[in-house]
């Protein structure tokens, strides 16, 4: 008996390099701040996404674009030794790696500046080329795709994974490039409050608030929304009523990757079959943990931390009635 093919992480979009550092007073005066504890890191959403694929056990593929410069193998380096094949990202020649610099404050909620570069610098053979690898990538499969590319990328790569009967899970960053052809294309989606907010055209400020924002994104063609909450939780619609998934104790160190953790995780989850409740916990879980430490990738926690959270958290999950 021949054994059970390996499931694929399929991770699109931004690739960066990271310039992190710690300040003692919050941005904002006019005076230079003093700053500690830099790191170059590799990240972007998609980056993030297939490390946590590789690092969970899974065959992760990155798709992507970064420029001919030395900051290309900063952006890949980390990722290549994690065990993500990264022969999917092309070089958008002429153009510079995408750099996120970062400020992480006392309170610990970061502040990105972003140059997006060879992120939004598709040409033809590139998407060409990127639509290839999922067309010949076998289910068991999921596409993690997030909008820090091209929406036109973005919505070949869908297309092709539904030719494929691939699932896909959007990060809707940034949410202005977010279609209502792209949101019928998708399995789940994964806002932030505030890329919630812009989608859906209402404030959130309470659950019920989430929960209809849910729903609206699940009636305009996801099958699975989650929005993820500023304290940490989730609020989940998988087609039966939405349900709260309540943040953890944690006290934050930093929270610059936390919403790549829960989609990473949580499309993890999915790819393993888990029914959409217990991937929201995973999703809630891996966040929660990965707040607790300095930098994306370096503080995100192993399979073990994050099922026992999980499992914790899962208790105490509730039914959101009423909600509207």
């Amino acid at each position: 008996m021949s054994a059970s093919p390996r499931p694929t992480l399929l991770s699109l979009g931004s690739i960066n390099a990271d310039f992190q550092v710690r300040v003692d007073q919050p941005p904002g005066s006019d005076e230079t701040l003093l700053a500690h504890h830099f790191h170059r890191f590799a990240g972007g959403k998609a980056g993030n996404t297939a490390w946590l694929g590789a690092t969970y056990g899974h065959r992760s593929l990155l798709l992507g674009r970064v420029g001919d410069d030395e900051l290309a193998e900063q952006a890949l380096g980390s990722l290549r030794d994690a065990g993500v094949d990264v022969s999917g990202v092309t070089v958008a020649a002429g153009e510079p790696t995408a750099v996120s610099m970062i400020i992480v404050p006392p309170d610990a909620k970061k502040h990105i500046i972003l140059a997006t570069n060879a992120n939004d610098c598709w040409d033809a053979p590139a998407i060409d080329a990127m639509v290839r690898v999922i067309e010949h990538t076998d289910p068991p499969a999921c596409l993690v795709v997030d909008c820090e590319v091209p929406a036109a990328v973005v919505l070949r790569a869908v297309q092709a994974a539904r030719r494929k009967n691939i699932p896909v899970v959007l990060d809707p960053s940034f949410p202005d490039r977010v279609s209502d052809e792209l949101l019928a294309c998708l399995h789940a989606v994964t806002p932030n409050t505030s890329e919630a907010e812009a989608l859906t055209g209402r404030n959130i400020q309470t659950l019920e608030d989430a929960a209809w924002a849910a729903r609206q994104l699940r009636e305009r063609g996801a099958r699975i929304a989650c929005i993820k909450l500023g304290d940490g939780g989730c609020v989940l619609d998988a087609g039966s009523g939405a349900i709260h998934v309540p943040a953890g104790n944690m006290r934050p160190t930093d929270t610059t990757g936390a919403g790549d953790a829960f989609t990473g995780v949580f499309a993890v989850a999915l790819l393993e079959g888990r029914e959409p409740r217990e991937a929201a916990a995973w999703g809630v879980a891996a966040a929660n943990l990965a707040v607790t430490g300095y930098g994306s990738k370096p503080a995100y926690p192993d399979r073990e931390q994050v099922r026992s959270m999980a499992a914790q958290l899962l208790d105490d999950a509730r039914c959101l009635d009423g909600a509207g």
